[in-house]
């Protein structure tokens, strides 16, 4: 699927900056051995207007990180660099279209079959390791939706979640920029309650067990322990052909802050907790719908 925009536009960038280096991971995530890519889905209420992606890319995408701006290259050493090169936006936008006049759940699978497919193909090596993916069809969750596939080697969670937050406005003031709720109270509410040295002390000595608890199991389980045999756990000889695919699952926000009250924790700390505790389940059952219907049968 060809992306239909029609603005042509090019991103110059300084041919004398110097080449950074590859770090050993992001070496590592862009290898034969492992390929990684970060899929970031935004989803809007009212269609997406496709005309200002290009711009909204070149004045404000691209400046955040020259990674954005980079291939990845080998030095007459044969060490992998950052190399900066001109960026043409039009190979970089894919805007799909679906048959009009389908139903919400008939739109949802056509998103969850085009992540799978996007999920499975590989960046190209010879132009910068990111993509934008705009689709406008109803689907029982958003009116329209962006994509950003970013390879992993670009950075980590965090810094790619900064870079792509720091592309949207406030919708009250967009000269204001984006802020969330602080967690100073609470910190503070934890200091108030605090019992003394008679309570700390415990919980950093437990703490410092768990901590090497976990580095000498996973010590282990990297040298001399093997893996379990599980329904997750794909064969060496056979996992670059093993089938993928991808679907979407929806917790109401309601029922987070709930769970996020009750619990005491952060919305992302109990994120990860809901995915663990799926893989986890799926460990020990044969089909990933059953263990997410018992989980969610139990959280909810």
């Amino acid at each position: 699927m060809k992306s239909k925009l029609k603005i042509e536009t090019k991103c110059k960038q300084e041919n004398d900056a110097a080449d950074e280096p590859v770090s050993p991971t992001g070496q590592y995530l862009n290898s034969k051995a492992l390929n990684s890519c970060i899929l970031a889905i935004l989803e809007s209420e009212v269609p997406i207007d496709e005309s200002c992606a290009l711009p909204q890319l070149r004045d404000v995408f691209l400046p955040i990180n020259p990674r954005f701006s980079s291939i990845m290259i080998y030095d007459k050493k044969g060490v992998r660099q950052w190399k900066r090169v001109e960026v043409n936006l039009q190979d970089h936008v894919y805007v799909p279209r679906f048959l009009e006049g389908l139903s919400s759940e008939s739109y949802d699978d056509y998103f969850d079959e085009y992540l799978t497919k996007i999920s499975v193909e590989p960046l190209p090596q010879d132009k910068p390791l990111w993509e934008l993916h705009i689709i406008n069809c109803p689907t029982s969750k958003a009116a329209g939706h962006i994509i950003f596939k970013l390879h992993h080697a670009l950075g980590d969670g965090y810094s790619l979640m900064g870079a792509l937050l720091s592309c949207v406005k406030r919708a009250d003031n967009p000269s204001l920029p984006l802020t969330f709720p602080s967690t100073r109270a609470r910190s503070e509410v934890k200091n108030t309650n605090s019992k003394g040295y008679m309570t700390k002390v415990p919980r950093a000595l437990s703490a410092i067990f768990k901590g090497a608890s976990d580095f000498g199991y996973s010590f282990l389980k990297s040298t001399c322990i093997a893996d379990d045999q599980t329904p997750i756990r794909g064969e060496s000889k056979r996992t670059s052909s093993n089938p993928l695919k991808v679907s979407t699952l929806a917790f109401s926000l309601e029922q987070i802050k709930l769970i996020k009250t009750k619990l005491g924790t952060v919305c992302f700390s109990l994120s990860i907790s809901v995915f663990l505790s799926c893989i986890m389940l799926n460990m020990k059952t044969e089909a990933l719908y059953t263990c997410m219907n018992c989980f969610l049968q139990c959280l909810f």
